[in-house]
């Protein structure tokens, strides 16, 4: 009698996906947007700070000509809005329809050809280890970033260097308490290093 999962037998039905012997499978987790907006703001204002000095020395030009204190407060009120600005794109990451599912309570499977993203046993999503540019290991956990997206192929100019540079970080936050073992946790950088990943 054939197995319902073969060719031919009745009812049609499948067997779940099973994870590849070699994959490392974690306990389920849950990044926080406040935790990521926290990470990802620190991130952003370590490299960008010195940009926050470009709309103050603007402000400040016109004082070189017609001396007055109102100039300095426009040197701070478009600081302000640069500051203001900056940091709204990076919560507004936590807003996006796209990456909402990097918010959602899922366990994650690693194995050389692949990261996968599993909400449920039907829901999960796929990443290639070529999407992940690069890797930072805290004292608590790893943070895999993910390589951004190219900007449209018709930009150009100033507004392809804004695009390039005021990008918002994207990554993905794995707590070393979610490995199964400590064997898991040492394979699993194991394989960040044989990727090019991890120092």
């Amino acid at each position: 009698m054939n197995q319902p999962n073969q060719r031919g037998g009745g009812g049609g039905f499948r067997q779940q996906q099973q994870p590849s012997p070699l994959a490392i499978v974690t306990k389920k987790t849950q990044f926080d947007t406040n935790a990521y907006t926290k990470l990802a703001m620190a991130e952003v204002w370590r490299k960008d700070w010195v940009y926050a000095l470009v709309p103050f020395a603007l402000g400040l030009l016109p004082a070189i000509i017609w001396h007055s204190w109102w100039w300095l407060v426009l040197s701070f009120v478009l600081t302000l809005l640069f500051v203001l600005l900056r940091s709204a794109q990076v919560t507004g990451v936590t807003q996006m329809e796209q990456s909402k599912p990097l918010f959602e309570r899922m366990s994650f499977e690693m194995d050389p050809k692949q990261l996968l993203l599993r909400v449920s046993k039907e829901k999960a999503m796929q990443l290639t280890w070529d999407m992940i540019g690069k890797v930072r290991r805290d004292d608590d956990a790893y943070l895999l970033y993910l390589k951004p997206g190219a900007p449209p192929a018709d930009t150009a100019g100033w507004r392809l260097w804004i695009a390039r540079t005021f990008d918002v970080p994207v990554f993905l936050h794995l707590p070393q308490r979610i490995f199964n073992s400590d064997n898991d946790r040492k394979l699993f950088e194991a394989l960040l290093r044989r990727k090019n990943l991890l120092a």
